[in-house]
């Protein structure tokens, strides 16, 4: 037994090279990465900066915090909801028929090819770019952030849902072409059966990213509970930041649990 254990770990690949060789690459990065830390440079006022930002956090705005007003974070709140879930939702719309003019085991490649582009080119552009561009187009507010999320998430859930549909298995799809059944029925009755919880599975990923993405938009005017938090931040009103970060942590603690749930019961019953 001994002599057959021996054999099978003389025959075990040398990975010494390769350890090595990663670690000597891991270091040149860590050292030309060094000088980023170079520019920190904290004066006592910055401590006290850091205090006072804390102070606020631990005592926030009880008035801005459970105010039911426009001006409330419950309003606030509501309004990032809003934008994050009907900017998911155009977006799923445009990128429901990108992906499946996007996969090599539906269409043409140079179909593929073209249309892969589009996507990619879509996902090159940073979200604020995307915003910054919308509120010059439809001013500041809450349907900017909504225009905004909707090309964003385009570019995420197209790309999942190609692979989605690439891994489908392909002995239905075969059958179907063998009936001579033509493109949409092929989509309905050989592919959306088997990709429905995925694609819900996938948007509601999506929609919990988003809910990020619009209070990060709101800090360059596209709605939500970024844009107060901005104007709390500029003029050094901590107390009502803090309330402001307290709604949001409450809102992500929530929608992260919610969201976990639901794609557990759809992909697992």
């Amino acid at each position: 037994m001994s002599e057959k254990l021996e054999a099978v770990l003389s025959k075990e690949p040398r990975r010494g090279v390769q350890y090595g060789i990663t670690i000597i690459i891991v270091l040149i990065l860590l050292a030309s990465s060094m000088p980023a830390l170079g520019g920190a440079d904290i004066t006592a006022k910055g401590f006290e900066m850091g205090r006072n930002i804390l102070g606020g956090i631990l005592t926030p705005d009880t008035s801005l915090l459970f105010g039911l007003g426009d001006s409330g974070v419950a309003y606030l709140i509501l309004q990032t909801i809003a934008i994050a879930f009907l900017g998911t939702l155009v977006g799923a719309i445009i990128a429901v028929p990108l992906s499946f003019i996007s996969a090599t085991n539906i269409v043409p490649r140079p179909v593929v090819i073209i249309t892969r582009f589009i996507i990619m080119a879509i996902r090159t552009v940073p979200s604020l770019v995307y915003g910054l561009m919308f509120i010059r187009v439809t001013g500041p507010g809450p349907f900017a952030g909504v225009m905004t999320l909707a090309i964003v998430s385009i570019g995420m859930i197209s790309k999942l849902f190609i692979e989605t549909i690439e891994d489908l298995d392909s002995g239905i799809l075969e059958s179907l072409d063998a009936f001579g059944s033509t493109l949409f029925q092929k989509i309905r009755y050989g592919i959306l059966p088997q990709l429905g919880t995925d694609f819900i599975s996938i948007l509601v990923y999506r929609f919990d990213m988003n809910l990020r993405e619009a209070t990060i938009l709101g800090l360059v005017g596209a709605g939500g509970i970024g844009a107060p938090m901005i104007f709390a931040l500029s003029a050094y009103h901590w107390h009502q930041v803090g309330a402001i970060l307290i709604g949001l942590f409450i809102l992500v603690f929530v929608v992260e649990i919610l969201s976990d749930k639901l794609r557990q019961k759809i992909l697992h019953g």
